[in-house]
């Protein structure tokens, strides 16, 4: 079964790879709402102008959030599509920013479901208006239950068996599972495929991932009471250059190990502070959610037959490609 999925990570990225598009300027996450796509007069698309609400739980400051809009931008871009990007981590208010798109009567939908049983009510009422919805990056295995038509993202089970196995390789012995927002299923997913594939001790620590000097303070604290921990795991890029600090002041030997991208931890993993990333390519998630809507809308088109999830990863990023990353990374789209 293993094998079959990692195949279909494969087959998913090369296929959807050339999808990508130039990206359109940052900006940052958090509780807000407005229109992205700045630059939709360069859309090549001669269909009618739509409105296409993406609506995610990201949290503030978090540049894991920057990628996936910058891909949502171009896509939007490109199909002549007027984005309204908003976003809340408390999954009661991110669930409200839905109903505010369905008020707007928009054309289509896409929302991340970190915590799904929030989601369950405006997915259906959104159904109910006649407006598709699509899922990415969180809720893999709950999106077909939820009643979304497609869903773009990785299998997170999949992808921490995939890390523990690859600490396996790397001889760790005890590993420290950092959560960053308990009860997020995506996460809770990765440190629970972590344990099945690591052979060796697992910890799981939970930290506050909006408050970057008490994620600090936790993890120093944490390894400075248990020295047998040789592998630290972060879950976010931020997550993990906080880690990095939190080595330095406990004088833990431990190595550091992490999922997810952004240009400085790129930078990290060239100078050898952090072992290896898993990549779960943010920007393509964003890009093929508003553009699967737009293909939907005016061809009647599912990516992955409306009954299978499209994975954009893992890819391992290390010190042997992480240089051909790089050059996006520098970009500001991987």
């Amino acid at each position: 079964m293993r094998r079959n999925h990692r195949a279909a990570i494969f087959t998913a990225t090369v296929l959807t790879g050339t999808l990508l598009a130039a990206g359109c300027s940052s900006s940052s996450g958090g509780k807000k709402s407005e229109e992205g796509g700045a630059d939709a007069s360069a859309g090549k698309a001669t269909t009618p102008r739509m409105t296409v609400a993406m609506v995610t739980h990201a949290s503030p400051g978090d540049t894991f959030w920057d990628l996936v809009r910058k891909g949502a931008q171009a896509a939007a871009a490109k199909d002549n599509i007027k984005l309204v990007y908003s976003s809340d981590p408390s999954a009661g208010n991110q669930a409200n920013l839905v109903q505010n798109a369905i008020d707007q009567k928009v054309d289509g939908i896409a929302l991340t479901a970190a915590k799904p049983d929030a989601m369950k009510d405006v997915v259906a009422k959104a159904k109910a208006a006649g407006i598709p919805v699509v899922g990415f990056n969180s809720g893999v295995n709950d999106w077909k239950k939820l009643g979304m038509l497609e869903y773009f993202g990785q299998d997170e089970s999949i992808a921490g068996q995939a890390f523990g196995e690859r600490l396996n390789q790397l001889g760790a012995k005890h590993a420290l599972c950092v959560i960053q927002e308990q009860g997020q299923v995506a996460l809770e997913a990765r440190c629970a495929g972590l344990k099945k594939g690591f052979s060796g001790k697992t910890d799981t620590l939970y930290v506050n991932g909006t408050d970057m000097p008490s994620v600090k303070s936790t993890i120093t604290a944490k390894l400075s009471q248990d020295s047998s921990i040789d592998q630290v795991v972060t879950l976010g890029a931020p997550i993990a250059l906080t880690g990095i600090q939190s080595l330095s002041d406990s004088g833990s030997k431990a190595k550091l190990a992490t999922f997810d991208l952004n240009k400085d931890l790129v930078q990290a993993v060239q100078d050898g502070k952090v072992e290896f990333a898993v990549d779960q390519q943010p920007y393509l998630q964003g890009y093929l959610a508003v553009d699967s809507l737009w293909l939907y809308k005016t061809n009647g088109n599912f990516s992955g037959g409306s009954t299978a999830p499209v994975l954009t990863g893992p890819a391992f990023i290390d010190k042997t490609n992480v240089d051909a990353v790089a050059e996006f990374a520098a970009k500001g789209t991987r």
